[in-house]
C-alpha cells in the first residue's frame, strides 16, 4: 500500500491528495455506478474525508440511491472524469472512484457489491465476497 496516496482527472484540472490506508475496496455493480463507468462496475475506495485533500472545482451530480438516500458524484466539468462521490449518509466518507487514483495498481477489493443489479455479462469473481446489495454493517 502506498500512503499518501494521489489523483485527480485525466486534463489536470481536479486532483486529490489522501493521508490514509482505504476503509474499504469494493466492485460495485449498482445501476448507478453502471452509468457512471460506461457499463461494468465502478471500483470504489472508501477513504476517511478527514485525509482527503481536493484541489480544483469539479462538478456534481446528485442521485437517490435505492436506500433513499442522496449521493453526489463529482466529475472534471472539463474532461468528464468521474473523481469521487459523498453519500449524504456516511458524510465523514469519501468513495474514490479507482480510476481516478495516480496509481491504482496496489488496490485489493474486498467485495462485489450490488450484484443482484449486475449485468448479465459482467465478470463476477468467486474469489472474493460478494452481497446482493450493500454488505452488512
Amino acid at each position: 500500500m502506498s500512503v499518501p496516496f494521489s489523483g485527480g482527472c485525466r486534463c489536470g484540472a481536479v486532483r486529490y491528495e489522501v493521508t490514509a490506508e482505504p476503509m474499504a475496496v469494493f466492485l460495485c455493480h449498482c445501476r448507478s455506478c453502471q452509468y457512471e463507468s460506461a457499463g461494468g462496475p465502478s471500483v470504489v475506495v472508501m477513504v476517511p474525508r478527514a485525509a482527503f485533500t481536493l484541489a480544483g472545482n469539479p462538478k456534481g451530480y446528485t442521485v437517490t440511491g435505492d436506500s433513499g438516500h442522496p449521493t453526489t458524484r463529482r466529475f472534471c466539468e472539463n474532461c468528464g472524469t468521474p473523481v469521487f462521490g459523498e453519500p449524504s449518509v456516511v458524510p465523514h466518507l469519501v468513495m474514490l472512484r479507482a480510476g481516478s487514483m495516480d496509481d491504482p495498481g496496489w488496490l485489493k477489493p474486498q467485495a462485489t457489491i450490488w450484484v443482484s443489479e449486475a449485468q448479465p455479462w459482467a465478470p463476477i469473481s468467486p474469489d472474493i465476497p460478494r452481497y446482493d446489495r450493500n454488505p452488512p454493517v
